[in-house]
C-alpha cells in the first residue's frame, strides 16, 4: 500500500531535516538518502497505477524499514547517551535497500503486463456495457418494481428544477453509495409530467471504469432507436446533431470522473428550450467540477419513521405487520442508520423467514452481521467509494473505523493524529495541518464521512462515518493489517500498527499479550465520559509507539512509563496531579493535549517538535527560569491559564514566532504589563481572557494595552477590560473576520453608571463578517452600516441590559442573519423592526430573525 511507504517517507525526510537540532547523520546518510528516494520512486509508481496484486509486499517492506529506523533512533534516545551522532546498522539498511529494489522491479513488469492487457480490459468493459445497456432498457419501471419511501419532497423539489427555466441546466444529485441517488433520478426520469415534457429523454450509467464509445452508442440507441458503428468523434457530432433543436433530458448516473465530462460537454447543445442534464454521483467534486453554479441536490438518510415504512413494505407490502414484529422491526430498521440499500436488503432477508418473533430477534441481535451473510452488495457498492480514493487519502479514511458506532469526533483531533501518524506529506508552501484540512474537506466531498456539528460562526467541527462505511473500513483495516478495532481478548493479527479500543465497552480486554504489541505504534481509548484509572495496560511494552491517545481515563498520578515513549509525537491524557520532570524526554511530541498542569513547565520549550498545546495550565516564570528555546513548529496554543510571574512576556512570545491560533490568559490578575503581539505575523486566531485592554491610567500612553497584530482573522475577548478607544483600534485589523465580545466590561471616558459602545464615526470593520456579543452589561450600543459595511450574521447572547440594535444595522447590504438569545423585549423589538423594514420597504428577504428565549 503506497499509504505505508508515505509514513515510511515521513520518518526518513525528518531525519534527514538539516534543521532538525536533535542528531546528526554522517555515516548512514547517503544509504539513508538512497532508501528515501526508492521509497518516493515506489509510491509514484504505485499511485500511477491500479496494482493491488503486490500490496502485501510493500507493505511487509515498508513496515520492515520502519520498524528498523524508528527501532534505532528510540535505542538511542533511550540510551542516556548525550551523543547527537549516531549510526545505523549497515546490514539492516542494506537489507532493506535490498527489499525495495526487489519490490520496486516486481511494480515495473506489474505496470508493463497491465498496459500490455488495457485492449483486453477495454473489450472486456465494452461486454460490459452492453449487458447494462440491455438492462437499463430492460428496466421496468419504479412504480412496479421497487419500494421507495421519503423522497416525495426530493421528487417535487426535482421535477420544479427540470421544467422551471429555458436555459440548459446541470442538475447534479448527491450523496453516500446506497443512499438511494439512482432510485431517485430513475424516478424523476419515468415521471409523466417529465415524460410529457421533453422531447428526448436518455440514460446512460457511467460508473469507474467507463467506456466512451458504448456511453455514446447507448444514449444515440435511446434517441433514434438506431445502432451506431461510427467512431468516437463521429459519434459524438451525431449525438450533437440529433439534440440540436430538441428539449432533451440526459440521465449520467454513477459518475466517478471529471475527466469523462471533459470529454462529452461539449455535445450537448444549449438551445434555450429547456433541456436538462442530471448526473448522479458520491463525490461532490465532480459535481461542482461541471457546474460551479448547479445547486447540488443532496439526498439524505432516512428517517427512523421513514426507515420502518420502507421496511414494512419491503416485508408485508399492503399486509399489516403484526404488533410484536413492529416492536422489534423498527428496531432493526433503526439499526440501519438510515441507509435505503442496507433496509432494503435486510427486508429481502425479513421476507424470505418465518414471521415469528424468535426468527426476527435472531435478526436483530446483529443486524449488521445479517446484512453481511445475505449477501455481498452492501459491502461492495460501499467498498467502491474507498477502492476509488487517492492512496493518500486511503489511511485517512480507514481512520474512522477506530472510533465507535455513531461517534463524533473534532476535526481537529483528526487533522494532528494523522499528522502524528506521518499521512500527510510535506509541502513547503502550505503546514501539514493546512494539508491535512484539505484532506479531511475531500472525504466529507466524497460522501464518506460526514459533518455532525458546526460552531457558532458556522464553520464545520465535528465529524461521524456511518455505521456500513464504518464496517467498511474494519474489514479493509484488517485485510491491510492497519488498525484492531479491540472487541474481544483475541487480535485478529499480530503485532497491530494501531489498536483502538472502547473504555465503557470493552475495559476487561484491554491487556493482550505484551508480545502481541511489540510493534505497536499507536493506541486509541475511547469513551463517552471519563472513566476512573484502569490498571497498567500492555501498551507500556510498546516502544516505538507514535500516538498515545488516553483522554477518557481518569489517572490518580501521571504514569511516568510514558516518558518512555521516547518515539511518541501525539499524547492525550487526563490527569488529576501535576505532570513530573520529564517531559522534556519525548523529543519527538508534536501534540499534547490534556487536562494536565506541569512542575516545570519550562520542559516544554525543550521539545523542538511540538507543533500544537492544548493544556489546563502553563506557569510562565522570568526569562532566565525558564530558558526559553524558540519553537519554529509551535503554531497552536491553546491554553486555559498562563500564569505569570515574570515580569514581561517578550520571553515566551519571541519564543513562539509562527503561531497562528493563541490563548492567552491573565487569571484574573490584570497586571498592567503591556503585552505585543505585533511581530507574530502568522498569527490567525488569538483568545484574550481576563486581561486589562485598556490605555495607561495616567494617560501616558494611548494605545492599548494589548498591540495586536495585522493578520488576525478571529479574535476573541473574554472577560476582558475594555473601552470604545480599544476597539476602534481594532479597526486597524483589516483581515479580521469574526469579533466575540464576551462577558468584557465596557469603559466609558467619561464618568458614568451605564456601558455604552460608541462606534465612532469613520471607524469601519472592512472585513468583519461575523459579530458576536454575549453576557455584557452593555446598555447602548450606537453604530451603522458604514461601520460594519461587510458584516454577514449579528448574534447577541444574555446582553439583558441592551435596549436596542442600531437600526442603521439592518441597512448593510451583506447582512443574512440576526440572533438574539436572552435580550430584553426592548432590543428584540427593535431587531423585528429593523427586519420587518427591510422586507416592506426594500423587499430584502435575505435577511434572517431568530429570536430564542425572550426575557
Amino acid at each position: 500500500m503506497a499509504y505505508n511507504l508515505q509514513t515510511l517517507i515521513t520518518i526518513l525526510e525528518g531525519i534527514l531535516d538539516p534543521d532538525q537540532p536533535r542528531w546528526v547523520v554522517d555515516e548512514n546518510n547517503p544509504q539513508l538518502r538512497s532508501l528515501l528516494d526508492k521509497a518516493t520512486s515506489l509510491q509514484q509508481l504505485v499511485d500511477k497505477s491500479s496494482l493491488t496484486k503486490i500490496d502485501s509486499q510493500i507493505r511487509q517492506v515498508a513496515h520492515q524499514a520502519h520498524d528498523i529506523i524508528e527501532s534505532h533512533m528510540v535505542n538511542h534516545m533511550l540510551s542516556g547517551s548525550n551523543c547527537v551522532r549516531f549510526t545505523f546498522s549497515t546490514p539492516d539498511l542494506q537489507q532493506v535497500t535490498r527489499d525495495l529494489d526487489s519490490v520496486i522491479e516486481q511494480v515495473k513488469k506489474l505496470v508493463e503486463m497491465e498496459d500490455k492487457k488495457m485492449l483486453q480490459e477495454l473489450d472486456s468493459a465494452t461486454e460490459q456495457v452492453k449487458l447494462v445497456e440491455v438492462e437499463d432498457k430492460k428496466m421496468p419501471s419504479s412504480s412496479s418494481s421497487s419500494v421507495v419511501v421519503g423522497i416525495d419532497a426530493d421528487l417535487m423539489q426535482l421535477k420544479d428544477r427540470l421544467t422551471d427555466v429555458e436555459k440548459l441546466q446541470i442538475v447534479p444529485i448527491v450523496g453516500m453509495g446506497g443512499v438511494g441517488k439512482t432510485t431517485l433520478a430513475r424516478k424523476l426520469y419515468e415521471d409523466p409530467l417529465i415524460v410529457g415534457h421533453f422531447d428526448y429523454r436518455a440514460w446512460t450509467t457511467i460508473s469507474q471504469n467507463y467506456n466512451i464509445r458504448q456511453i455514446l452508442k447507448s444514449l444515440l440507441g435511446y434517441i433514434t432507436g438506431k445502432e451506431y458503428d461510427q467512431h468516437n468523434d463521429e459519434l459524438k457530432v451525431t449525438l450533437r446533431k440529433n439534440l440540436f433543436g430538441r428539449r432533451y433530458l440526459v440521465v449520467l448516473d454513477d459518475m466517478w470522473s471529471t475527466q469523462f465530462w471533459d470529454e462529452i460537454k461539449m455535445y450537448f447543445p444549449d438551445n434555450n428550450k429547456g433541456s436538462r442534464i442530471v448526473i448522479t454521483t458520491r463525490e461532490s467534486g465532480v459535481a461542482n467540477y461541471v457546474d460551479s453554479l448547479s445547486l447540488q441536490h443532496q439526498v439524505q438518510l432516512l428517517s427512523g419513521s421513514e426507515s420502518w415504512n420502507l421496511l414494512h413494505q419491503l416485508v408485508f407490502r399492503e399486509e399489516d405487520c403484526p404488533h410484536v414484529l413492529e416492536v422489534i422491526g423498527r428496531k432493526i430498521a433503526g439499526h440501519c442508520g438510515g441507509l435505503p440499500l442496507a433496509i432494503s436488503v435486510i427486508g429481502g432477508l425479513l421476507s424470505k423467514i418465518e414471521r415469528s418473533e424468535d426468527e426476527w430477534k435472531k435478526i436483530g441481535k446483529d443486524v449488521k452481521a445479517a446484512i453481511a451473510e445475505s449477501g455481498e452488495q452492501c459491502s461492495s457498492i460501499l467498498s467502491l467509494s474507498y477502492n476509488h480514493l487517492p492512496n493518500h487519502l486511503k489511511p485517512c479514511c480507514l481512520y474512522m473505523g477506530a472510533y465507535p458506532e455513531d461517534y463524533e469526533i473534532k476535526g481537529s483531533r483528526l487533522v494532528h493524529l494523522w499528522v502524528a501518524e506521518g499521512f500527510v506529506k510535506s509541502n513547503k508552501e502550505r503546514s501539514l495541518e493546512e494539508e491535512a484540512k484539505d484532506w479531511l474537506k475531500s472525504l466529507v466531498e466524497r460522501n464518506l464521512i460526514s459533518v455532525r456539528g458546526k460552531n457558532k460562526y458556522g464553520n464545520s467541527k465535528s465529524y461521524s462515518m456511518h455505521d456500513m462505511m464504518r464496517d467498511v473500513c474494519i474489514r479493509k483495516s484488517d485485510e491491510d493489517k492497519f488498525l484492531h478495532v479491540k472487541n474481544g481478548p483475541e487480535l485478529t493479527f499480530s503485532n497491530p500498527r494501531r489498536v483502538s479500543f472502547d473504555i465503557s465497552n470493552s475495559m476487561d480486554n484491554v491487556n493482550v499479550l505484551t508480545e502481541s504489541m511489540a510493534l505497536t505504534r499507536s493506541v486509541i481509548g475511547i469513551g463517552d465520559s471519563q472513566r476512573d484509572e484502569i490498571p497498567p495496560v500492555a501498551f507500556f511494552s510498546s516502544r516505538l509507539l507514535t500516538v498515545l491517545d488516553l483522554m477518557y481515563i481518569n489517572f490518580e498520578e501521571f504514569p511516568t512509563e510514558i516518558f518512555e515513549f521516547v518515539n511518541l509525537r501525539f499524547l492525550s491524557i487526563w490527569c488529576r496531579s501535576r505532570i513530573p520532570r520529564g517531559i522534556s524526554r519525548l523529543q519527538n511530541l508534536q501534540t499534547l493535549i490534556g487536562y494536565v498542569w506541569f512542575d516545570v513547565s519550562s520542559e516544554l520549550w525543550q521539545l523542538s517538535e511540538l507543533r500544537n498545546l492544548n493544556v489546563r495550565e502553563i506557569q510562565l516564570l522570568k526569562d532566565k527560569e525558564m530558558n526559553y528555546c524558540v519553537l519554529k513548529k509551535l503554531q497552536i496554543i491553546s491554553v486555559t491559564t498562563l500564569t505569570r510571574e515574570a515580569e514581561t512576556w517578550d520571553g515566551f512570545l519571541k519564543s513562539i514566532p509562527n503561531i497562528k491560533k493563541l490563548g492567552i490568559d491573565d487569571g484574573y490578575s490584570r497586571r498592567s504589563t503591556a503585552i505585543d503581539l505585533s511581530h507574530l505575523l502568522e498569527l490567525e486566531i488569538l483568545r484574550c481572557n481576563y486581561i486589562r485592554i485598556i490605555p495607561f491610567a495616567d494617560g501616558s500612553d494611548d494605545c492599548s494595552k494589548v498591540t495586536f497584530p495585522c493578520n488576525i482573522r478571529k479574535l476573541v475577548l473574554c472577560g476582558c477590560e475594555i473601552n470604545s478607544r480599544v476597539l476602534g483600534t481594532l479597526c486597524e485589523l483589516r483581515k479580521l473576520e469574526v469579533l466575540k465580545i464576551s462577558a468584557c466590561s465596557f469603559k466609558r471616558e467619561e464618568e458614568t453608571s451605564d456601558e455604552e459602545w460608541e462606534v465612532a464615526e469613520g471607524d469601519e470593520f472592512p472585513s468583519l463578517q461575523f459579530l458576536y456579543l454575549e453576557f455584557l452589561i452593555l446598555v447602548s450600543w450606537i453604530a451603522d452600516w458604514t461601520n460594519f459595511p461587510r458584516l454577514h450574521h449579528l448574534r447577541v447572547d444574555n446582553c439583558i441590559y441592551l435596549e436596542e440594535i442600531p437600526s442603521g444595522i439592518g441597512e448593510i447590504p451583506t447582512l443574512q442573519l440576526i440572533e438574539l438569545d436572552g435580550c430584553s423585549k426592548s432590543a428584540v423589538a427593535s431587531a423585528e423592526t429593523i427586519v420587518e423594514e427591510q422586507q416592506s420597504d426594500y423587499e430584502n428577504y435575505d435577511l434572517k430573525l431568530s429570536i430564542l428565549d425572550p426575557r
